[in-house]
């Protein structure tokens, strides 16, 4: 069909219809990398790179079903159509004048480990930064993450006959955004959620999707009709929402004005927050200069210093998920690596034999996907539901794998912070990270988190090499 034209007869003229293929192609999310093919053999734009994709088998084959039959061949992973979200679609002419239609899809959730399954097709299979992609691409698969990088749902890309396949960065752009009509926020949201928003912030002209990629999320971002943008939350279970609401009524105001969202409302029946909606962008993924990087940690020190002494701490043994420790071992089973096992059962059974270290508020959940950096450079801290009394040096169980190979990291935020950890915090924080990884690994191998499984095996490589 590419290239050639049905016909019909429209009166006593011959209409030309129309005609074109479907690709379909898959955006696998890992954090802020995409995955990337290099295509080879005697293919069309062989030798350079572009995203897992396919054409339909057949008449009956439809464009979900085709990504995961292509990503099973191509990647040998598994995918469930259900984790499969539309992401763009957009209609592509090549130099030669041949139309086709791109259906683009993001997945972030997925069985197995990426590989190379067809070696004849594809030379290289590699992660790459999403917002610094390279230039030796599929023109139309650049131009394609590109709109997506860029929120759109629908575009042209509509090449001239002198135009290379190979994106070319000081070329003309090809590629046009098509706008579209956001859905109303009743059909976003449902009656219920619609209804408690309303009748907080007032009439509402958007809600947009901006959940993380996991099961449990549920976040909208709140645009009124009048001005203004709020974030509402639904918790998946009663205890994140108790904790969630004290936290930002009680201890977030200590850390100052924007640094951390203010609660404007709550709904305990749904489990619902809606908070203010602070200016910047998230740090997960980001790409900072060390001298940028060493002023969040600092800041991040000095807004968990004013978090940690909000109370006088109390003095208690730090033994975090021990009590778990053999349950998400026998969840775990077949997942660790070689001697993973014994460093978290020798970590974890330590914890009982440390002195008792201080206990107090804790945000619980620190890491760079919960550290907001606005264009002043100013750092706030969100996402407050796993905040809880505890032991305090938890705080540093997640971003302390972020200094692993950054040594001035952990200074410029123990420096913010005020002091250094005592030999005896130290010793907790070994157990507790690896009751954490371990905890990571079996949920997220259990609810297709892929992320969080690496997160896991990050953190008890760190803690061997310090062994």
């Amino acid at each position: 069909m590419n290239g050639q034209a049905a016909s019909h007869r429209g009166g006593d003229d011959i209409v030309q219809r129309h005609r074109e293929p479907v690709d379909v192609h898959l955006i696998l999310r890992r954090g802020g990398k995409v995955l990337l093919s290099r295509r080879a053999g005697d293919t069309y734009a062989s030798g350079l790179l572009h995203m897992p994709s396919g054409h339909l088998d057949g008449d009956f084959e439809d464009v979900v079903a085709g990504l995961v039959r292509e990503a099973e061949e191509e990647l040998g992973i598994i995918i469930r159509p259900a984790d499969v979200r539309v992401a763009l679609v957009m209609q592509h002419r090549s130099p030669k004048g041949h139309n086709r239609t791109g259906w683009f899809f993001e997945v972030t959730r997925w069985f197995g480990v990426p590989r190379i399954a067809e070696p004849d097709r594809c030379s290289q299979l590699d992660w790459f930064a999403l917002r610094d992609l390279p230039d030796d691409m599929v023109a139309y698969c650049r131009a394609g993450l590109e709109a997506y990088r860029d929120g759109h749902s629908f575009a042209l890309h509509l090449q001239e006959p002198d135009d290379p396949i190979v994106y070319d960065a000081n070329g003309p752009s090809r590629l046009h955004p098509l706008p579209t009509r956001a859905p109303e926020p009743y059909a976003v949201l449902g009656e219920q959620l619609g209804t408690f928003a309303e009748q907080t912030i007032g009439p509402l002209k958007g809600a947009t999707d901006a959940s993380w990629a996991r099961e449990a999320s549920r976040v909208w971002r709140l645009t009124g009709r009048d001005s203004g943008s709020w974030f509402l939350k639904v918790h998946q279970g009663p205890k994140f929402h108790q904790r969630e609401v004290g936290a930002l009524r009680e201890w977030a105001p200590a850390l100052g004005a924007d640094r951390a969202p203010q609660l404007v409302a709550a709904d305990p029946e749904q489990l619902a927050v809606i908070v203010t909606a602070l200016p910047g962008r998230v740090l997960h993924g980001a790409d900072l200069s060390m001298a940028a990087w060493q002023s969040v940690y600092r800041q991040l020190g000095q807004l968990l210093r004013a978090l940690h002494l909000g109370e006088p701490p109390m003095m208690a043994q730090a033994l975090g998920g021990l009590a778990k420790l053999e349950r998400h071992l026998a969840a775990a089973d077949g997942l660790l690596e070689p001697g993973e096992e014994t460093l978290v059962r020798s970590l974890a059974l330590h914890l009982p034999r440390v002195p008792p270290v201080p206990h107090g508020r804790r945000h619980g959940d620190v890491q760079r996907r919960n550290l907001l950096l606005d264009d002043h450079g100013t750092l706030a801290l969100i996402d407050w539901e796993r905040a809880e009394i505890g032991p305090l040096v938890s705080d540093f169980v997640r971003i302390a794998d972020t200094w692993i190979d950054a040594p001035e990291l952990e200074a410029a935020l123990f420096d913010g912070y005020g002091r250094m950890l005592s030999p005896d915090e130290a010793q907790a924080l070994k157990g507790l990270s690896a009751l954490d990884a371990l905890s990571g690994i079996q949920y997220g191998a259990t609810h297709g988190d892929p992320e969080l499984v690496e997160r896991g095996h990050r953190t008890l490589h760190r803690l061997r090499k310090e062994a």
